[in-house]
């Protein structure tokens, strides 16, 4: 009788002991607070009667504060945006005219538990294309340029951090025909815009990755694109982190589907080199890679 109370209690025992060994430990955040009395401030740099929406450096200070907050998330409204402990940053918008942006602010509590709030803020920014640039692109009015089909490197592809096509640079001639055929005509006005207009004889390449983007199907190729209308460029100071070493830091935004004489679904395409007879571009593509490419003056 003794012995079975004893191997009862031993079972007992062991199964007390799995059933605790089973247990999952628990882990807690503490008191899940929504942060509270959230403010927003926004200030335009250089804002005064004469110039209601600045004075041309794009500068805009975005001050939030609030009670039970970690952390704050202020997003530009231009697809930039930065995470502030301190709930105070500074930006300069890049593209130029005026613009309107609408700021928002997201204050981090803890558990991930945010409260929002936004501003609409009216920034002008002023930018001056550089002289060279103007008469290099046009030749002082209007000049034509093709692919530099015998380069090497006229169409390439690397990194989005880096400046050269590490994963692939074209050899000579190597591309479909319908992207040595393009004639892209870059002229100027009397208060040097820059325009740009594209002959590409109906069709246009496209990365596989981008024909969706521009209302295709299919891989690597030639497709038929009605790029025809002329465009005018907006000009701005290059945001991709380049040096005066391996660029001018200037970029171009083409509006409308961004194309020019491939398409990679990018329309900012930064000057890394330009001279009266090449240029050398690059831009990120939707794939998330960025793309070279390099035109010459057509004979």
């Amino acid at each position: 009788m003794i012995t079975n109370i004893r191997s009862a209690i031993m079972i007992s025992l062991v199964a007390l002991f799995a059933f605790s060994s089973c247990v999952k430990e628990k882990y807690t955040f503490g008191d899940l607070i929504t942060p509270s009395n959230l403010t927003l401030a926004t200030v335009v740099e250089g804002v005064d009667a004469g110039n209601p929406d600045g004075n041309g450096t794009g500068n805009v200070t975005v001050t939030a504060t609030a009670k039970n907050v970690i952390n704050y998330k202020i997003d530009f409204g231009d697809g930039h945006f930065v995470m502030a402990p301190s709930g105070t940053a500074t930006y300069s918008y890049p593209s130029p005219g005026t613009n309107d942006y609408t700021v928002t602010v997201s204050a981090v509590g803890t558990g991930g538990i945010t409260s929002t709030l936004s501003e609409k803020v009216t920034v002008l920014t002023s930018f001056e294309i550089p002289e060279f640039i103007i008469q290099d692109l046009t030749n002082g009015s209007s000049q034509v340029w093709i692919t530099d089909r015998e380069a090497d490197g006229h169409v390439g592809v690397g990194p989005a951090d880096g400046f050269t096509p590490s994963y692939y640079s074209a050899t000579p001639n190597q591309r479909d025909e319908c992207l040595y055929d393009d004639e892209i005509t870059f002229s100027k006005d009397a208060n040097n815009n820059i325009f740009m207009t594209i002959n590409n004889k109906g069709q246009s390449f496209l990365i596989a990755a981008s024909t969706a983007f521009y209302g295709k199907s299919g891989g690597d190729g030639c497709y038929d694109i009605d790029n025809s209308e002329t465009k005018k460029l907006a000009f701005m100071n290059a945001t991709s982190g380049s040096t005066p070493d391996i660029s001018t830091q200037i970029q171009f935004l083409v509006p409308g589907n961004g194309l020019i004489n491939f398409g990679t679904g990018g329309n900012t395409y930064e000057i890394l080199s330009i001279s009266p007879t090449n240029i050398h571009l690059r831009n990120i593509g939707i794939d998330g890679n960025a793309w070279y490419q390099k035109l010459t003056v057509k004979p």
